[in-house]
């Protein structure tokens, strides 16, 4: 099951990867997709989830549901799960379910595992005990460069939340014939439930837009410096891309704003095409970038690990290299 949040009356981007990543464990373990969505007029969104393989959807609505509300929200997808026991349940790792997904789990009583870049299905033994079939949910560590894979194979659902842009989208050539279910908000919910309201939103301009950008320059602490990282933005002009950075590099006062930051405390992203400059290439970073298409690594450190990732590696200087790819991409435009 997955929960699909909506944003701007249509489901959000993460929904729609997750649904994609959903069709493909229920297809692994002979199960059947299903969607929750909790909102106000959700059910025309239910042919959407169907593009994406749900089978069923589940559609809780109320105009005092138009926006997210921690009690409501929690109550009904515990009474959907309840009704429908899921063996896994999926939420985008957006502000809404990491608020949402551990006060669920907790009502349930089952484990969660939070940001995960990478899900897996396979067989396990926990004390003594062997599993078929768990889910293995993969995220970064904090400590060095390493990756965690955590399961909870003795409780159901197995719940994680999915980092945005990690998952491919990929609807179906054809709509399944699915099944909604409208969910009864008026008896499970009680005025309780509405102790918060919301009295006004305000909307922040968005700036850097990595996250739909085609071409990304991105720097890394190996720069060495803010006027060294203009080259970047020259680069990413003459393509037509966005300037991003590892978190090293925004610390140290190279380039300004954490809306560029890529990695695992920053946006994961999918370009077309990745230019990874004075990067070393550490997974705290990698895991927001390891799926675009195709990878320029630029790294004077032949043994960087972002060499092992890449598509192409150059080894040596990145303000050297970056200002001779500008002006070959200049000279062949003439």
């Amino acid at each position: 099951m997955i929960f699909c949040q909506t944003r701007d009356g249509a489901l959000s981007e993460v929904s729609l990867e997750l649904l994609t990543k959903g069709r493909r464990l229920a297809a692994e373990t002979g199960g059947e997709l299903e969607a929750l969505i909790i909102g106000d007029r959700t059910a025309h969104l239910a042919a959407e989830a169907y593009r994406y393989g749900a089978a069923k959807v589940f559609c809780a609505e109320d105009k005092r549901l138009k926006d997210y509300l921690t009690l409501p929200y929690v109550r009904i997808a515990k009474h959907v799960v309840e009704a429908e026991q899921p063996d896994i349940f999926l939420a985008g790792a957006t502000s809404v379910g990491r608020d949402m997904a551990p006060r669920l789990a907790a009502e349930l009583g089952c484990g969660l595992t939070a940001d995960c870049t990478a899900l897996e299905l396979g067989d396990c033994s926990y004390r003594g005990n062997e599993y078929k079939g768990v889910l293995k949910c993969i995220r970064p560590s904090f400590v060095a460069n390493q990756l965690t894979t955590i399961i909870s194979p003795s409780t159901r659902p197995q719940m994680a939340t999915i980092r945005e842009g990690v998952m491919a989208k990929e609807p179906l050539d054809k709509p399944v014939q699915g099944e909604c279910i409208t969910v009864d908000v008026a008896a499970l919910l009680k005025d309780e439930d509405f102790a918060v309201s919301i009295i006004e939103k305000t909307a922040r301009e968005r700036g850097v837009d990595l996250k739909s950008a085609k071409v990304i320059v991105a720097g890394g602490y190996g720069m060495g410096s803010a006027e060294n990282f203009g080259v970047l933005f020259r680069l990413a002009e003459v393509l037509g891309g966005e300037v991003g950075a590892t978190r090293a590099a925004i610390d140290a006062g190279y380039v300004g704003g954490y809306e560029r930051m890529i990695g695992q405390t920053g946006i994961t992203v999918r370009p077309k095409l990745y230019i990874a400059c004075g990067i070393s290439g550490q997974v705290q970073h990698t895991v927001g970038m390891d799926k675009s298409a195709c990878i320029i690594s630029i790294n004077c450190d032949a043994e960087a690990p972002i060499h092992r990732i890449a598509d192409y590696a150059i080894v040596g200087d990145a303000v050297q290299t970056v200002e001779r790819m500008i002006a070959l991409i200049k000279n062949n435009r003439r």
